[in-house]
């Protein structure tokens, strides 16, 4: 599917200082991108800089001093996602991960699963697999944590989410990431453009990793699980956060847009296909 993606960014700067965005689309052997623009005004000084192990796309914007700074982003996406059956397949014990797995496994800032182990435990431990597992704790969370706008902040931890049971894109992702690590797969948090959310903005949710590939998990169900263009992937958002600001540096605004570029047929996947029907992004 090909999707065009857009973000128009507004800052207030009081002082000279630096922006690190996270808003470029991420190139991959199944995410192609295209008709890319980037730009800055006033024009100011942007580098962009590859993470790696992840591939995450940042750019860091040197801020000369202070005024009103708009930054515009705008490419063709050509993306392809697969749906695979997890009827009968054979989980990979820890033994047999592939190195760049493992650190997915750990508790991260915002993903304390060393915390989260006995609600893990009691609820998804007597489950078959571990798809069966991660699908339990993605319709959990669906279940049991209000999406509520504007009830949580950059500081709240899947723990708190439990105890709030309340929370944003970011805290459903934060919570799914935590219970899997928590039950031993691991787990990554993912951003990106996301295709019929509304109201439009940056989306958050998680991957995990099951049967030798990262699958797609949206306890939100806000959008398709084929409708993402990806931005990054992490061990939760403080590796793939959108924009940090260094300095007096103010966000004032913020549209996000995210459209099909052609005339596809777009016949969204909400969910899972079917019970065992699993879908990863390449």
């Amino acid at each position: 599917m090909k999707f065009k993606v857009s973000a128009r960014l507004g800052y207030q700067a009081n002082s000279a200082g630096t922006i690190i965005l996270n808003i470029h689309a991420l190139k991959t052997s199944g995410q192609l991108i295209s008709d890319e623009v980037f730009t800055i005004t006033p024009d100011s000084s942007g580098e962009e800089l590859t993470i790696p192990d992840t591939d995450n796309r940042f750019v860091r914007i040197d801020i000369p001093g202070p005024g009103d700074y708009q930054i515009m982003y705008d490419a063709i996406a050509e993306n392809a996602f697969e749906v695979y059956h997890f009827k009968n397949y054979t989980d990979i014990s820890i033994s047999h991960l592939e190195p760049a797995v493992l650190m997915y496994l750990n508790p991260s800032r915002y993903c304390q699963s060393d915390k989260l182990y006995r609600l893990a435990e009691n609820e998804f431990g007597n489950l078959a697999n571990n798809y069966n597992k991660a699908v339990a704790i993605t319709k959990w969370i669906h279940n049991h944590v209000e999406y509520l706008s504007g009830s949580t902040t950059s500081e709240t931890s899947a723990y708190d989410t439990v105890a709030q049971q309340a929370g944003v894109c970011r805290d459903f992702a934060h919570l799914g990431i935590a219970l899997c690590r928590a039950l031993s797969i691991p787990a990554r948090y993912f951003t990106g453009y996301s295709y019929m959310l509304i109201p439009q903005d940056f989306h958050a949710c998680f991957e995990a990793y099951i049967g030798g590939r990262w699958l797609l998990f949206d306890a939100t169900r806000l959008s398709p699980l084929n409708g993402f263009v990806k931005i990054a992937t992490g061990r939760d958002a403080a590796d793939t956060s959108i924009a940090s600001m260094f300095g007096d540096i103010i966000n004032t605004s913020t549209e996000v847009n995210c459209q099909l570029a052609g005339e596809d047929d777009f016949k969204p996947v909400y969910h899972y296909p079917s019970v065992y029907d699993g879908v990863a992004y390449n």
